[in-house]
This record gives C-alpha cells, sequence and structure tokens, in this order.
C-alpha cells in the first residue's frame, strides 16, 4: 500500500510540475506574441519579402520576426550548398542589411533540420506562405518553419491579426 501511495504521489507531483511547465511557458508565449505584435503596427515589409530577398543569399529555409534586444527583425535562414546562414532583413526597406554564417549550436541544428524537409519539396517557403495569408483574410505571416510530417514537408506559418496569433500548416509537395 505504501509503495502505490508513494507512486501516486510522484505522478502527482511529476503531473502539477508539468502543467507547471507548459503554464510558464504559454506565459511566456503571451508575452512574445504581444511584444511582436506591437512592433510590427505600422511595418510594411511582408515576411513574404523578406524570403523574396533573401533568395539571392542561397535558398530560404525559414524565416521569421522577431524582437531581439527590444528591437524588431526579420531574421531568414538560407542554405547555398552545404553552408547555412542568417540573414536579417530591413524591415524597412526590404533588402538584406546582415548576413552571418551558422556553424554552430542549436541554430546549426535547426538549419539542418530545415534543409531535410526543404530537400523534399516542391514549393518554396514564400509561396506557402503567400497561400496561407491569402487563405486567411487580414492575417499577416510572421514566420514560417519547414518540417516533414508523415514523411511529407510541410511549413507552418504562424500568423497574426492584431493581438490574434494562429499557425497553419501548407502543404510544400
Amino acid at each position: 500500500m505504501r509503495r502505490t501511495s508513494i507512486f501516486a504521489l510522484a505522478v502527482t507531483l511529476s503531473w502539477l510540475l508539468g502543467a507547471h511547465t507548459i503554464w510558464a511557458q504559454q506565459k511566456a508565449n503571451d508575452k512574445e506574441h504581444a511584444e511582436l505584435a506591437k512592433a510590427l503596427k505600422g511595418v510594411k515589409t511582408s515576411l513574404e519579402k523578406g524570403l523574396s530577398a533573401s533568395e539571392s543569399q542561397g535558398k530560404p529555409i525559414s524565416g521569421k520576426f522577431e524582437v531581439e534586444d527590444g528591437k524588431l527583425q526579420l531574421s531568414v535562414y538560407t542554405m547555398k550548398g552545404d553552408k547555412f546562414s542568417e540573414l536579417i532583413v530591413d524591415h524597412k526597406t526590404g533588402k538584406v542589411a546582415k548576413t552571418e554564417a551558422i556553424t554552430g549550436g542549436d541554430d546549426l541544428a535547426a538549419a539542418k533540420a530545415q534543409s531535410s524537409a526543404m530537400a523534399k519539396t516542391k514549393v518554396s517557403l514564400r509561396n506557402a506562405t503567400e497561400r496561407a495569408v491569402k487563405e486567411n483574410k487580414g492575417f499577416r505571416a510572421v514566420s514560417v518553419t519547414p518540417s516533414l510530417k508523415d514523411g511529407h514537408p510541410v511549413a507552418d506559418v504562424a500568423l497574426v491579426k492584431g493581438d490574434e496569433f494562429k499557425t497553419v500548416s501548407e502543404k510544400l509537395d
């Protein structure tokens, strides 16, 4: 009986800690979303335009608007051959402002996973993003990330309208 009680207590604590972690993550996401929505007000450059601008530097494999160090930036990962880069697109002009090689850490792991998904695509991220925006009137795309689901490439496109965020999946094959 004592073992059962200890096991039940352990399971309950594990569940509570997991629920707390999910709650804390949701709170952080809500704060990031609110900060991003506020930063995007008045910004004319679209994610689609940023993806298009980055094509001169390689094949876009992901892109996102983000607030870093209190400033809005449009970041696009590209691949050229077996090399990966992060491009910062000026959200005022829509032109590539900075290019940096991705050589290690979480960024390289993410770029490799995105590259694997993009190797199986027939549709560009820009086209998938344009389709998601067209299908969701009034929303604008804030990020696009490819992945493989059941062996098929898809792009998860995060969209925002005012303070409302949602994510849709677009087929890439």
